[in-house]
């Protein structure tokens, strides 16, 4: 999908702090069109393969947005009143500098009043505190929470700042239970790390039962700063000789390119995806990938993000 946000965005020059998606041109994204809010640089998460710590200095140190809450109002004045809009895409709305400043929850409610339709994407199980809100416009929201294992150890290795899964489960379980749509990103799929039957199986049948609608999933994309990170670990959990194993899978075949990205084989690729999705349908899921390629792959009528679920109320789905 190649997105024109000159032609589909008009006004895009005199917004400052609501933004148009933007897929880094990838030919193999499949977003809805949608904007994007981020009321901090940065995130507290810290993850070993986060794509955004390649390009945005001090990644790991997170920090609000300056004038942010009155540059939101001017923008909202400026874009459609249903807009879809994602909380956010490059840093955690909910990173720790959120339980002492807020901006997020104020954010939110402003996006929600206003009639925005709503996608939070997070690894942080403190998303629960705005249940409230969340509830009360339960049918323009969807919350999208990252789990790539329910190995609390594994994930505090390449997940050092994030809240453990075991909470992040809980969270599903939570938003679920009152009448939140919930997406899983079982993203990334790393070699070596998390890419076992066992692990796959374990989050998307946990998730399942905890409430989860939807698994997108999608395998690791490398770029330098994090692949050096990914690679140390899988060195310390498998021995240099699977390290250089994986290091080939990524740089043993120069066309395995895109939009600046070292992908994965195409067929090992849609392997993993395959597997994903046999056992996403085998516990009633919704499945989609992201930036693969592999669109014939998605659940008809579902956009890959999990937006889909900010368009309906779930409470009243059969």
């Amino acid at each position: 999908m190649t997105f024109n946000s000159a032609s589909i965005f008009p006004k895009q020059s005199s917004l400052k702090a609501i933004k148009p998606f933007d897929p880094w041109r990838s030919p193999l994204c499949t977003c809805p069109m949608k904007w994007v809010v981020h009321p901090y640089t940065g995130c507290s998460h810290a993850c070993l393969y986060c794509y955004a710590a390649n390009y945005i200095p001090k990644h790991s140190t997170p920090r609000p947005k300056k004038d942010f809450l009155s540059l939101i109002t001017k923008d909202l004045s400026l874009i459609p009143k249903e807009a879809l809009i994602e909380l956010s895409t490059s840093s955690d709305p909910y990173s720790w500098p959120e339980k002492e400043l807020g901006f997020t929850r104020l954010v939110l409610h402003k996006l929600l009043e206003n009639g925005a339709r709503v996608l939070i994407t997070t690894k942080s199980s403190f998303v629960v505190r705005d249940l409230d809100l969340l509830s009360k416009y339960r049918n323009r929201v969807a919350v999208a929470i990252t789990i790539t294992t329910l190995d609390d150890k594994l994930a505090k290795i390449i997940e050092p700042g994030a809240p453990p899964p075991s909470e992040r489960l809980k969270a599903v379980k939570l938003l679920a239970a009152n009448g939140i749509g919930v997406v899983v990103r079982l993203d990334p799929i790393i070699p070596f790390i998390n890419d076992s039957y066992e692990n796959m199986e374990n989050v998307i049948s946990s998730v399942a039962a905890a409430g989860a609608l939807q698994i997108t999933s999608s395998t690791y994309k490398a770029k330098p700063v994090d692949f050096k990170k990914i690679l140390n670990v899988v060195r310390m959990l498998r021995g240099d000789r699977v390290a250089e194993e994986f290091k080939f899978l990524y740089f043993g075949n120069s066309k395995n390119v895109v939009s600046g990205y070292r992908y994965l084989d195409e067929k090992q690729r849609l392997d993993y995806m395959k597997i994903v999705r046999e056992i996403s349908y085998s516990n009633g899921l919704v499945f989609a990938t992201c930036r693969e390629g592999f669109k014939y792959l998605h659940t008809p009528g579902f956009n890959c993000d999990g937006s889909s679920f900010a368009y309906r109320d779930i409470t009243e789905l059969p």
